[in-house]
């Protein structure tokens, strides 16, 4: 089924409680599809009156930095041998590659990859546990994490809602474009990192080489 067919289906209280719910797992670290249900409710408080989207983006912001701050707590206690966990049971979002990319993002932007992090599908699901694990100072990824979660979140809430609201009848015919874009952007960053995630083991083996040769 559609997946705002079937958000149409529920009362306006248990999409608000799924929108928070399923962005706070995601931002915990579970791969979830956080970006489609944020964008498909967005879309369906556009259409319908009784969903509002002031409590719907509150409950997306509120599930952003709540679950990202119980990533964080779980990293730095869990430290390395988490990763290492979580790659045997998510192996293709938590691969080497992958953890080595996220790393090197930290590394060079530190409580900023945070914030940007909020804006890419797979960094999204990395940025609490990788900054836990990292031990990078709580006041820092605080900051980070609540900035980027009201700007991703409300951000994302008000422009698909208004943007429903100003071509409302162009997108009860066609609101399926506004998922397909989403998953279209989310695909593209993966792709994006897969590729640097694959460059990744070549980039320190280089040095090694170098270092061998000497």
């Amino acid at each position: 089924m559609h997946v705002q067919e079937w958000l149409e289906t529920v009362p306006p209280l248990a999409v608000y409680l799924l929108v928070g719910l399923v962005i706070g797992l995601e931002s915990l670290g579970i791969p979830l599809p956080g970006e489609i249900i944020l964008v498909s409710s967005a879309l369906l408080a556009s259409q319908h009156g009784e969903i509002d989207p002031v409590i719907l983006g509150a409950c997306a912001t509120a599930g952003a930095i709540i679950g990202d701050s119980i990533g964080y707590a779980i990293g730095r206690k869990g430290g390395r041998p988490l990763l290492a966990w979580l790659g045997g049971k998510f192996p293709r979002h938590f691969s080497e590659g992958h953890i080595a990319t996220a790393e090197r993002s930290f590394q060079k932007w530190g409580m900023w990859a945070v914030f940007f992090g909020r804006f890419v599908a797979l960094l999204r699901i990395f940025a609490g546990p990788l900054a836990g694990v990292l031990h990078m100072p709580y006041w820092k990824f605080l900051t980070a994490n609540v900035l980027g979660g009201i700007l991703w979140a409300g951000g994302t809430t008000a422009v698909i809602y208004y943007v429903g609201v100003v071509a409302e009848s162009w997108l009860k015919r066609f609101s399926w474009l506004g998922l397909v874009a989403a998953v279209l952007i989310g695909l593209t960053s993966f792709l994006i990192l897969k590729r640097k995630a694959k460059q990744a083991p070549a980039a320190r083996a280089e040095p090694e080489l170098v270092s061998a040769g000497e």
